[in-house]
């Protein structure tokens, strides 16, 4: 993300709070002592643009993610997590132009992409937010930057999406192995023979036997 998209969010992200904090950090003055020194409570938000739906507002915890879950978090970091896609949060775009000429521009990319490549669908949003006041001076400044950022940042989320896919097809696949071996080995205990078991379960006497090699092998 470049210092200018960033610099985009700064009214809403109530970024203010961040300028005080690092000042205060700046000047060493402030760093070693023994008075206690009091810094603005800090604030994490996340602006979601992406293609799947989402609240307009969420908030997420560190702690969801880990693997143990103790009675006691020794450590927790929560952040909001706003939906600026779309008709969503209407009232906090509205309150801050930049941002919500930021969404009306992803927008526009993401549903260019719909219908041509994306490098064209980029071409096409950036021309067409200059055409209509959209980021305007933003884009005429910094159009090959913004151009090779979101080209880079759509392929990301892409790649992203196609992973998720891709790991659910693969706990989806898994399941269904389970769930057959599962039913073989209730079969095999009836004293059944494969190729009874392929007939019963409608599958091919090789997945039955590679499925029971597998059942065995972990006896």
């Amino acid at each position: 993300m470049t210092n200018d998209t960033m610099s985009m969010m700064l009214p809403v992200n109530r970024t203010y709070k961040s300028t005080v904090f690092i000042m205060l950090f700046e000047d060493r003055n402030n760093l070693y002592g023994t008075k206690k020194v009091h810094i603005p409570e800090p604030e994490f938000v996340i602006f979601y643009n992406g293609r799947e739906e989402m609240p307009e507002r969420q908030v997420l915890k560190l702690s969801d993610m880990y693997t143990t879950k103790d009675k006691q978090v020794r450590l927790e970091l929560e952040a909001v997590m706003l939906n600026i896609s779309g008709e969503n949060n209407h009232k906090l775009k509205a309150a801050c132009h930049t941002l919500r000429e930021y969404a009306i521009y992803t927008d526009k990319i993401r549903k260019y992409t719909e219908i041509m490549g994306l490098s064209d669908a980029v071409e096409r949003a950036i021309q067409e937010c200059i055409e209509q006041g959209v980021l305007k001076d933003f884009l005429e400044r910094h159009r090959t930057e913004a151009k090779a950022m979101s080209i880079f940042e759509y392929d990301q989320e892409k790649h992203m999406r196609q992973e998720r896919e891709a790991a659910w097809e693969d706990g989806h696949l898994a399941g269904i192995e389970d769930g057959l071996k599962s039913q073989i080995e209730k079969k095999l205990a009836k004293g059944k023979t494969l190729t009874e078991i392929a007939d019963e379960l409608e599958e091919t006497e090789e997945r039955i036997r590679e499925l029971t090699d597998k059942i065995k092998g972990k006896e």
